[in-house]
Order: C-alpha cells, then structure tokens, then sequence
C-alpha cells in the first residue's frame, strides 16, 4: 500500500527538506561545489537548528546571504515552509544573522536574501538609523542568543534621508532624522546636493550604512570585542529598488 506524506513523521519530512544555510556546515559543505549548492538551493527549507548555525562561520553566512539575495532576483527563489518553520521553531531559535533596515516596504530582508522563519533576527526602523534600543537588540542577537553577522542594509530613494537632507521636523520623527545628519556632512559628492538628486539621496544612503557600522562598533564594547575576536562580524548593504540587488559592502 502506498504511504500517505501524512503518515511520516514530521520530523523526517521536515529532516528531507533544504535548511537555510545547512549546505555551509562543516568540512563537507566547503568541499561542495557551487553546482551542487545551487541544487540544494531549489529543495526546501526548514529553520536552522543550533548545532547547523554554530557550526557555521561568518564567511559562509555572508555568503549565503548574497546567494539568497542572487535567487531573489533572478526569480529561483526557495519553496519556503513556512507553517513547519512556525512549528519547528515555537520552542526555540537559532537565527545566523541579524539585520538592520529601514521600514520601507519594498525592503523587506527576509524576502531579499531569500531566508525562513527563525533564520534571521530583523530590526526594522526608518533610515536603519542606529540608536540605543537598536544596540541593546544587536547585543542580545549576538552575545545572547548566537547570531554571527549584523548587517546594517539601506537602500536607493529612501525617504528617511530625503527628509533628513530637506531638514524636515515633525513630533518624534525630527529626533529620528537627526541621527542621519552626520552621514550627510560626511558623504563626499559634486553635484546637486539636494533630495531631488537621486544620485546624492543613495550616496547619503551609502554613507549612513557606513556610519550605522561605525555606530555599532563605537557604542556597544560588547559587539566590538565580539568582532575582534572573530565571533562575530559586522557589515552593510545597499539595496537597488529598481534592479533588486543587495550590494554587500564593508568586507
């Protein structure tokens, strides 16, 4: 008699599919071509348990990053499970990375880099400025609970810095601006300098994402021994709205 997918155990369907980054884990996984891991890319995905992410390093988490953001934007994206995910990690989580992005709707992470429940921790806060409620979470991702890479990601036409480069003041939002200031006196551009200038608007977006790392490494000690000592590594990104690509920057 055939057997019904409904009567084998979850755990063993859940075991058949594709992990979020398990193709990285250990000497076998670096012996792997990129082939043969692009083939594991279009399998399925269950979340990440703690013995696949400590086993993983920063170089292979980055690295699946840009991958999944590669399988976003041609369009092979992974056949997530997201109801086994939900279950899988109701009791439990073991999150790679963490990400800091703007809460622009067009930039959701999870979608970007092509990730599952419980693979990533997500900040999200208009101009993923960096503030002290954001430190004392990338703490917790990193020292806490494991996590191996923060990744500070902006992106193109953001109206956060339009409106800091407009000097906009509205309630609580005035406060938010300010902390994107410092990267507009620091972003070296010849041209019109005004928000109306695309091409200024995503240069002062690069240098925020470069003055949200340094934030990160200046504020909090514990992730600035936690990256000098290798167990951690902090990064940024710079999504195009128009073409899809997440540009990894700060390597």
């Amino acid at each position: 008699m055939k057997q019904k997918s409904s009567d084998v155990p979850r755990a063993h369907r859940a075991s058949a599919r594709r992990r979020f980054l398990a193709a990285a884990v250990g000497a076998y996984a670096a012996a792997r071509t990129d082939a043969t891991w692009a083939q594991l890319g279009s399998a399925g995905s269950a979340s990440l348990t703690k013995q696949q992410r400590d086993a993983l390093s920063v170089v292979q988490i980055i690295d699946e990053l840009k991958k999944g953001n590669e399988r976003f934007r041609t369009g092979r994206l992974v056949s997530h499970d997201y109801r086994d995910q939900q279950r899988t990690t109701a009791t439990g989580q073991f999150p790679a990375a963490v990400v800091v992005g703007c809460i622009d709707s067009r930039a959701p992470a999870e979608i970007i880099f092509d990730v599952g429940i419980g693979d990533t921790f997500n900040v999200r806060i208009a101009g993923n400025v960096v503030n002290d409620d954001i430190l004392g979470s990338l703490e917790f991702a990193c020292a806490v609970a494991g996590a191996k890479v923060v990744l500070v990601i902006g992106h193109t036409a953001c109206g956060a810095i339009k409106g800091a480069i407009d000097d906009v003041e509205m309630g609580n939002l005035t406060g938010l601006l300010a902390r994107v200031k410092p990267a507009i006196t620091r972003t070296q551009f010849s041209g019109d300098k005004s928000s109306k200038n695309a091409a200024y608007v995503d240069a002062v977006a690069r240098a925020n994402v470069v003055f949200g790392i340094e934030t990160i490494r200046r504020r909090s000690p514990i992730l600035e021994e936690l990256e000098k000592k290798g167990s951690i590594r902090i990064v940024g990104a710079m999504y195009d709205l128009a073409t899809g690509v997440a540009e990894i920057i700060g390597v």
